[in-house]
Formats: C-alpha cells, sequence, structure tokens
C-alpha cells in the first residue's frame, strides 16, 4: 500500500493547489468556505475557468478536454479542488452526461454537445427518478412514442437537482413497453427543456430551500436524432452513467475542510472553563474524527493507487458508506456547537448569531441524503459483505 506521493504525484499536486489557489475567483471561493449558497453565475464562472485550465473534465477522451492521468492523479485533482473551496465541475454535466455521449453518441452529438458541456454552456439536468421509480429505476414508465422524425414523450420525473437552471435533460423514457424485460425497452433522450409541453415545478425541502424539482411531459415532441445510441439501449447507458455517478462520492477533502472550521469555531466559544475545545468531550470527539478521515483518506489513496482498466477497487463501496458517514458527522458536530443558536436558521445576514451556526440546521438536514444518493448504504454494506468479506 502507497502511504506516500511520489515526487511526480507531489509536484502534480502542488501543479492543482497553486492553480485551484490563484486562478479561481476568491469570492466564489469564500463562498464555499463559508458555506454560503452559490448562484449559477458563480458555479459557471468556476467550471470555465477550470475547463480553459484543461481541468474541468479530466476524465473525460483526450480528444474532448480529457486528460491522460492516472487515477491517483484524477484522486489528487479532487481533493486539492475541494481543499481549496473551489466548487466542483457541474457533476450533471462533467461526470454524468459527458462521459455518456463521449462513450455511446453518434459523431453528431458528439461534436454539438460536448464542448458546450465541458463549458457550461449548456446546463444539464438529470431525468432519471420518477414517484414510483427511485430505487427501483426499471421501473420507469414515462414513455417515448415514435412519431416519423419524432420521439412524443409523455410523464413525469422527480427530484430533479437544480432543473430550474437546466437547459437541456438527459432523460431515461420507456420506448417498448412490451420488452420481455423491464430494462430491455427504456431509451435514452435528450430533450431541450424549452420544448413546449415541458414544465418544471418546483419541490421545497426539509431544509427551507429550492434544489430538487419534479419536471412534467406533456407530448412533448423530441427530434430522433437526440437519441444517444441505439433505442432501448438505454439501460446499459444508465448503468454507465450512474458508474461515473459514484466517482468522488467520498469528499474527504471537504469534510477535512469543514471539520477544521469546527474546531476552530469550538475554540472560540467560550466557556466557564476555558472554551468548547477544552471539553474533554468535544476533544474526543474532534480527534475521534480527525483519526476517522485520515484512515478514510488513506483507504482512498489505496483505491486510487490500486484500481485499474476502468474498474473501481472493491474498497470504493468503503469509500461510499464510510464518506458518507463522516460527512454527517462533521455536520452533526457543527449542530451541536451552535446549541440554541441553530434556531435563528432563518435570521438575515444582520443577525447576531454568525453565519456558521444559522447555516448549521438546515446543511445538516439537507445532508442526510448523502447515505441515499449514489448506492444507498445499505447497498454498500451488502456489497461489501459479498465481495471484501465474502460472506
Amino acid at each position: 500500500m502507497r502511504l506516500r506521493l511520489s515526487d511526480q504525484d507531489v509536484a502534480f499536486r502542488d501543479q492543482m493547489r497553486e492553480f485551484f489557489t490563484t486562478q479561481v475567483p476568491q469570492e466564489i471561493r469564500d463562498k464555499v468556505r463559508d458555506r454560503r449558497e452559490l448562484t449559477k453565475d458563480d458555479i459557471v464562472q468556476a467550471q470555465r475557468v477550470l475547463n480553459a485550465g484543461g481541468l474541468a473534465v479530466p476524465g473525460w477522451p483526450v480528444e474532448w478536454g480529457g486528460q491522460d492521468w492516472t487515477n491517483l492523479q484524477r484522486h489528487i485533482w479532487h481533493e486539492e479542488m475541494q481543499l481549496a473551496s473551489v466548487p466542483a465541475p457541474l457533476a450533471f454535466n462533467a461526470s454524468m452526461i459527458g462521459p455518456v455521449i463521449a462513450a455511446f453518441g453518434s459523431q453528431e452529438l458528439k461534436e454539438r454537445f460536448l464542448p458546450a458541456t465541458a463549458n457550461l454552456d449548456i446546463w444539464w439536468s438529470q431525468g432519471f427518478s420518477e414517484p414510483d421509480a427511485g430505487s427501483d429505476l426499471a421501473s420507469l414508465r414515462t414513455t417515448a412514442v415514435r412519431d416519423g422524425d419524432h420521439y412524443v414523450v409523455n410523464g413525469q420525473k422527480t427530484w430533479t437537482t437544480l432543473g430550474q437552471y437546466g437547459d437541456w435533460i438527459f432523460t431515461l423514457v420507456r420506448t417498448n413497453p412490451d420488452a420481455p424485460k423491464k430494462q430491455a425497452g427504456i431509451s435514452m433522450l435528450l430533450i431541450d427543456m424549452t420544448t413546449p409541453g415541458l414544465t418544471v415545478r418546483p419541490i421545497e425541502l426539509i431544509d427551507g430551500g429550492h434544489e430538487v424539482n419534479e419536471v412534467w411531459f406533456e407530448d412533448v415532441r423530441v427530434p430522433a436524432e437526440n437519441l444517444v445510441g441505439e433505442e432501448n439501449a438505454g439501460w446499459t447507458y444508465a448503468k454507465f452513467l450512474l458508474g461515473n455517478e459514484r466517482v468522488g462520492v467520498a469528499p474527504v477533502g471537504s469534510s477535512k475542510r469543514l471539520l477544521a472550521q469546527a474546531k476552530e469555531h469550538a475554540r472560540e466559544i467560550r466557556t466557564a472553563s476555558g472554551t468548547l475545545l477544552d471539553d474533554p468531550l468535544v476533544a474526543a470527539r474532534v480527534a475521534e474524527l480527525e483519526n476517522d478521515l485520515l484512515a478514510l483518506e488513506l483507504t482512498a489513496l489505496r483505491v486510487a493507487a490500486h484500481s485499474a482498466d476502468g474498474k473501481p477497487h472493491p474498497a470504493s463501496s468503503v469509500l461510499k458508506l464510510q464518506g458518507t458517514v463522516l460527512q454527517q458527522a462533521v455536520t452533526e458536530l457543527f449542530v451541536d456547537l451552535a446549541g440554541p443558536d441553530v434556531v435563528a436558521s432563518g435570521a438575515a445576514d444582520g443577525s447576531q448569531v454568525p453565519h456558521w451556526a444559522r447555516v448549521s440546521a438546515p446543511q445538516y438536514l439537507n445532508y442526510r441524503k448523502a447515505s441515499i444518493y449514489g448506492g444507498s448504504n445499505e447497498v454498500q454494506r451488502q456489497i461489501i459483505a459479498g465481495t471484501i468479506l465474502g460472506l
């Protein structure tokens, strides 16, 4: 197991660190560091800076803007980006539909969409989940019926993250309702979200935010040329996409950065006997999280260094499981440190309650989702039991 970076990888890390801390606008990085909400313009601007430097889509084929990096270098790129408080490239573009079009799309689709996707000239939305087809995605009911040179789409998608910003949506639709297996009758269409009959409606989350939406399709006409790959082969493309979605699901860098901030807050909060960090229980809790994150970081390095032939290391499920457990634990620590101030989550910037305390409860609630997306933690435990423990 490699516990130290080679001189070459150290130089690569320093190169990433310098770019992220000097080229990405400081005001955007400050927003990420302070856990403030980014605007659409912030996200677009950050990705365009990365794309101009060749760092937006390193996992893509080189001819479409990718980099011929090792898995370990891609890991370093991802971690240094988080440590520098740089917004990651929009996942829907960079790690979802982009790689699918690059792998399965026609040359026309590649030329039409990939450059704009990398530069975030097109903001993609994901049209997969439905009210009755979430974990059992193959049960989706949205239909696409061929009508000449078009498909006519009807149905509903839900939990469409940031769909209010979407320009296009990559959508799983049922094109053969009579297929012997439900997975066999699914296709993937690229749909312009300004097409008549397509409606986006907001879903208000438990933290009061507008992050997800439902999308309705009522006789939406989609040019047949917007079909990705072959008709009824969409399940293959969806599995490929979901495999890419799970890349980087252990946010070690951002969790380390947040834990360091929590430690500073604890050091600033005065108690009768010193500071909150002087409390043995608080200090022990912080130390335990630091140790757990160090162990996770070493596991992430091992996984990155030993993944081969595009196949994930079996321990990648450990990363997803423990990564989200620790991510949730850090957000819970913020809530406990804030104490009664967490009830001021709706207060404006003029409040005497510090911003970090006001956002602690909403972010704690928001990150409850982390143990579900990208493959639920229950599923990851089953994978670990079978592939690692041999149970």
